[in-house]
């Protein structure tokens, strides 16, 4: 498989998770041993919804890092409501996009475009205007360390599909990394740099 395809499946299997930010249960369903939250890990995760909730524009830059040493870097940008866009570096021509209506994949050396109506995927949770918790995605573990904060979550109905933990620093709390363990094991994490909130996005991205 080339690096373009590898690139989208392993931020496909992303999105499935990525609702994890947006949907968070905090008891055990389906096969799923849920994590028992204290009260102060209750509090965090509201501190984490409302960071969330208070995202309007974002931009900024990532580095892709796979358990077999594969490096890719690229460019995230969101605009609430609807609209995203995930473009990776040259030589890599993959080109993701939430307009509002659809999540679209674009490569652009293979000339590919497929579209998905954005509703029904979870990047549809990411450009909402606000949070949801909802029973889809179970947390399992809750780690608190001096100045950063790990959620670890798992699709309640599919633990199977693997995990992905967020990482936070604290005080103020900003996303910093998801690590992502898929169905086969394999690592992969990606790192946030040079992230800016609150920015003047051209409404065309």
């Amino acid at each position: 498989m080339n690096s373009r395809l590898v690139a989208f499946f392993t931020w496909f299997f992303f999105l499935l998770v990525n609702s994890c930010i947006f949907g968070i249960a905090t008891s055990q369903a389906g096969n799923v041993l849920a994590k028992p939250l204290s009260l102060q890990d209750k509090k965090d995760l509201m501190r984490v919804k409302e960071y969330l909730d208070g995202i309007k524009t974002l931009k900024g830059g990532f580095l892709q890092i796979s358990s077999n040493g594969n490096a890719l870097t690229g460019k995230v940008y969101l605009s609430k409501p609807g609209r995203f866009r995930f473009e990776y570096d040259p030589p890599e021509s993959v080109l993701m996009i939430a307009d509002g209506f659809f999540f679209i994949y674009i490569d652009k050396e293979l000339e590919h475009v497929t579209h998905v109506f954005l509703k029904n995927t979870p990047i549809n949770f990411l450009v909402k205007e606000k949070v949801e918790f909802d029973g889809d995605i179970t947390v399992t573990k809750f780690e608190r360390s001096p100045g950063v904060l790990q959620i670890t979550v798992k699709k309640t109905q599919e633990p199977e599909t693997g995990s992905i933990t967020l990482v936070f620093s604290d005080n103020p709390i900003l996303l910093k990394k998801w690590k992502v363990i898929d169905a086969q094991n394999i690592l992969t994490t990606v790192n946030l740099t040079g992230i800016q909130t609150g920015v003047d996005l051209d409404q065309n991205l």
